[in-house]
């Protein structure tokens, strides 16, 4: 089934580039590595908060060498690069050369969304992306080996990453999900579902905050062996180790069976991690515990249903690091195609709230047929 989308698709057919423009593009993307590590210097020596700091008057490069402790050189490469990137801007005052922070600069020092982005591809992608090409054609993660060679998918690794790997992880995983819980909290528990499966529950965040919002909802988390371990954890320190619970097992594994009859199911920014087969396989065990009253809950951020199209191009990437990171054959997807894929397994579509949060997350309500 064609589904339609609110999404100007029509910006992707056009061409309106004027040549030299586009030769520029092309530049961008050629040095695109070299340009992304000037900035990660550039933010982690402090240089863009000394700039930043030094307000509209802006900042001599002596000065901020004086201030950094970087070399004249070290602060001249990277700076220039800077500018060249409109990260900087340069101007004269009184017959000196300043630097000042432009507001692409601002974004990338001071934007949450920019900051999450940034240093999840830095700590999490940007080494296994070298291996982009093989995970195309081999239809694996095999950037994942940076992390070790034990593991098939980034998942089961997730608990044993070093501190500031697991950091950007669960930053960039919690910017994007958790931005929407405020407002998916009324929509689900409108409902006053008494026993909820949580399924790819994580850290249990979601979990939490369901409890917090709804003092008779008991909420089971089903996830990894290593995640549940964490959500247990956290569940505890929370006060809610008595209204929640984990069941801990692979969803894609033949021997997984849920268990049965919950009220709701939610699945925040999971399903994008499966391929639409392995998303249709998951819907049918969902599907054979769930009764014809069970509410299922999709909240996913779909690149067709975004405001703004840099919203859609930061999924678009992000499909990149399912291809070569996370697990080979997953991405995010498009609103139709998702739908589809559930329905496939035997429920249907009966509402869908769009717009959720700042970065326009999907929550998808379905039944079963």
């Amino acid at each position: 089934m064609r589904r339609k989308s609110d999404f100007d698709m029509e910006k992707f057919s056009k061409d309106e580039l004027h040549a030299i423009d586009a030769k520029f593009e092309a530049q961008k993307i050629a040095f695109a590595p070299l340009t992304f590590q000037a900035v990660r210097a550039l933010l982690e020596l402090g240089i863009l908060d000394i700039i930043s700091d030094s307000g509209k008057d802006g900042i001599t490069i002596d000065e901020i060498v004086e201030k950094s402790g970087i070399s004249k050189y070290g602060v001249g490469v990277l700076t220039e690069m800077a500018i060249g990137m409109h990260v900087l801007l340069l101007k004269t005052v009184n017959g000196q050369e300043r630097l000042s922070l432009s507001k692409i600069g601002w974004f990338l020092l001071e934007d949450n969304l920019t900051k999450a982005n940034f240093y999840f591809t830095n700590d999490i992608c940007y080494k296994g992306a070298w291996d982009l090409m093989d995970s195309v054609k081999n239809g694996k993660p095999e950037g994942l080996h940076v992390f070790g060679d034990q593991w098939t998918t980034v998942y089961e690794a997730l608990s044993t990453l070093p501190d500031r790997e697991k950091k950007s992880w669960f930053d960039f995983d919690h910017f994007y999900s958790d931005i929407a819980f405020p407002e998916a909290l009324p929509i689900v528990y409108k409902n006053k579902p008494k026993k909820l499966f949580d399924i790819g529950g994580n850290t249990a965040k979601w979990a939490i905050a369901s409890c917090k919002y709804d003092s008779d909802v008991n909420v089971t988390i089903i996830d990894l062996p290593g995640q549940t371990a964490v959500a247990e954890k956290n569940a505890a320190e929370a006060g809610f180790a008595d209204r929640i619970s984990t069941y801990a097992g692979n969803i894609l594994a033949e021997s997984t069976v849920l268990p049965s009859a919950p009220d709701a199911v939610w699945m925040s920014q999971f399903l994008d991690c499966f391929s639409l087969h392995q998303i249709t396989k998951i819907l049918k065990k969902v599907h054979e515990a769930a009764t014809e009253n069970t509410d299922v809950y999709v909240l996913e951020p779909l690149w067709d249903k975004q405001r703004f199209e840099a919203e859609s191009y930061s999924l678009q990437a992000t499909s990149l690091y399912f291809t070569c990171i996370a697990n080979g054959n997953s991405k995010m997807y498009r609103y139709g195609e998702l739908v589809d894929a559930i329905e496939e397994a035997g429920f249907e579509l009966k509402t869908a709230h769009h717009n959720l949060g700042s970065n326009c997350y999907s929550l998808l309500v379905f039944r079963k047929k």
